[in-house]
């Protein structure tokens, strides 16, 4: 008895010799995340993939400063439960939510299809447990910069499931133009973008969300922090720069692909 006693106690003692420098190893190496997501970008769109055409040499470099993963799986073909999958780790049949919000609140099926699917949520339960969520207890900052579209109300917005704050996010999963002041512009759909202080006039959208999350970053480097940098390009409106779709018609005059694919630089 007495050595099954000592070697119980012994065990606890190893159990708490192993476990202290872990835990203390958690708390002072906290990593900065940044999560980069770009939205209808085809993968052999980019250099680093074997693009002869495009140039992305920023995301390039982040190849070359990290991993390339040459073997992967969609968890589905379209916009929003993709975002759902990855902010909650869940397949997004398990959340119910396998289509894209759409502007007029429901999803889009086949109108003739032979399988009808159960009926999809237009939002991410709040009671789901999104990455922020998760990295609170360890003392991070996390920030919702550009495009979310998991949530078809404001009820289900960044700030509702766990982050901080939210910059340009909000039910629609395009913007109205790519240009300050992101007014209404032809479509009757697509309100002007909520949740984003007035920047300049003639601004390019893609650059202002650039430098909100650069701003974030020098703001917080003293905590750790998790920025989620949702870009809306390159999804439609398919409205491109002027210097780029100039760069482009040089490296072929007619053009086409269509102006989306310069707006990938």
């Amino acid at each position: 008895m007495k050595t099954l006693k000592s070697s119980f106690f012994l065990f606890i003692i190893l159990l708490i010799a192993i476990h202290a420098p872990f835990q203390l190893m958690a708390e002072k190496q906290r990593p900065n995340i940044l999560l980069i997501l770009i939205d209808d970008l085809g993968w052999q769109d980019l250099q680093c993939y074997g693009s002869k055409f495009y140039e992305t040499p920023n995301i390039d470099k982040l190849r070359t400063e990290g991993i390339m993963f040459t073997n992967a799986y969609s968890a589905c073909p379209v916009c929003s439960p993709t975002r759902a999958s990855i902010l909650t780790g869940k397949n997004p049949a398990h959340l119910q939510f396998t289509g894209h919000i759409t502007s007029v609140g429901e999803h889009r099926y086949p109108e003739h299809g032979r399988i009808i699917p159960p009926d999809d949520k237009m939002y991410v339960d709040l009671d789901e447990i999104m990455i922020p969520e998760a990295l609170k207890s360890l003392g991070y900052n996390s920030i919702s910069i550009g495009k979310w579209h998991v949530g078809n109300k404001e009820k289900y917005f960044p700030t509702h499931q766990g982050f901080d704050m939210n910059i340009a996010g909000y039910e629609h999963g395009s913007p109205p133009t790519y240009w300050g002041p992101y007014e209404k512009l032809s479509s009757d759909w697509n309100p002007k973008i909520k949740n984003m202080k007035e920047g300049k006039s003639g601004e390019y959208l893609t650059d202002r969300l650039t430098d909100e999350a650069i701003s974030f970053i020098k703001a917080n480097k003293k905590n750790p922090f998790f920025l989620y940098l949702s870009h809306y390009a390159v999804h439609t409106p398919l409205e491109a720069s002027d210097s780029l779709v100039r760069k482009y018609e040089k490296k072929w005059k007619k053009i086409h692909p269509k102006k989306t694919r310069y707006m990938l630089q």
